[in-house]
């Protein structure tokens, strides 16, 4: 609430007791500024990219691990730590194995991907970023996917195999189904985390301006930290975060209505 007021002021840090209406000043100023749009169009791409790809590695980690196999236990806690790491600590391990000549670039360049320094390289830093983010959350999904796989009713499965369907049909006929209201959730959480992403950039950035390398890694989050904190602009960082605000309610709406057609 204190920010959706702030929105409406020209504050500073240094002087909070000479906050200054100036109307919706704040937010024209921003909806006519590039780089908020260039920010907002990179938080939308890692959401695009990672979010689907780290639910689907949640839900077949989950159906792995579900499986009566042999250390699922150990499968499940190797999974699930990268969740429970520091983010900075493994972005550092990340940005070693990125680096230009590294088994993994010479891996990738197989695919035709540059042979180059990811977080140093405008085309593919923000990818890098989404790897991050789909290592990092993947374990999370697993565990959410998890608890309900054990709560599907096994004689819905009964019931299939009686029919004559196959594994296949099982999954999508039943578990997809039955797994609706969780995959929503997922969804939902990871895209709010896909939206609020700081650590990874920050720890790119260390050497640099905030979002390097040139903008390329620049999000809502680092647009929000720029003008609302490093600037000291209160007001108009509060703006950024009113708009950070509903543009996140609109995606998780426009989510749940995708999930509900497929329904």
């Amino acid at each position: 609430m204190q920010s959706f007021v702030r929105s409406f002021q020209e504050v500073s840090f240094t002087a909070l007791d000479k906050a200054k209406f100036i109307g919706l000043q704040n937010y024209i100023q921003i909806l006519n500024d590039p780089e908020f749009y260039r920010a907002v169009l990179h938080s939308l791409q890692i959401v695009v990219i990672a979010v689907p790809v780290q639910t689907l590695l949640g839900l077949l980690m989950a159906i792995l691990v579900n499986q009566k196999i042999k250390g699922k236990g150990i499968f499940r806690t190797v999974f699930f730590i990268p969740y429970i790491t520091s983010q900075i600590a493994i972005t550092t391990v990340f940005m070693m194995l990125f680096k230009k000549g590294t088994f993994v670039t010479e891996f990738f360049s197989l695919f035709g991907f540059g042979n180059v320094t990811w977080f140093a390289d405008t085309n593919y830093a923000l990818l890098f970023v989404s790897i991050l983010f789909i290592f990092q959350q993947c374990g999370f999904s697993m565990i959410v996917y998890l608890s309900a796989l054990q709560e599907v009713p096994k004689d819905l499965y009964e019931a299939g195999q009686m029919d004559g369907a196959s594994k296949w049909a099982q999954f999508r006929y039943i578990t997809v189904p039955y797994l609706k209201p969780i995959t929503f959730f997922v969804v939902s959480v990871a895209t709010i985390l896909g939206f609020q992403i700081y650590d990874q950039i920050a720890a790119i950035s260390r050497y640099g301006a905030l979002g390097s390398p040139a903008g390329a890694t620049s999000t809502v989050v680092t647009y929000f930290y720029q003008h609302g904190i490093r600037y000291m602009n209160i007001g108009y960082g509060s703006a950024a975060v009113v708009l950070f605000f509903f543009i996140i309610m609109i995606i998780t709406f426009l989510q749940k209505k995708w999930l509900d057609d497929k329904g």
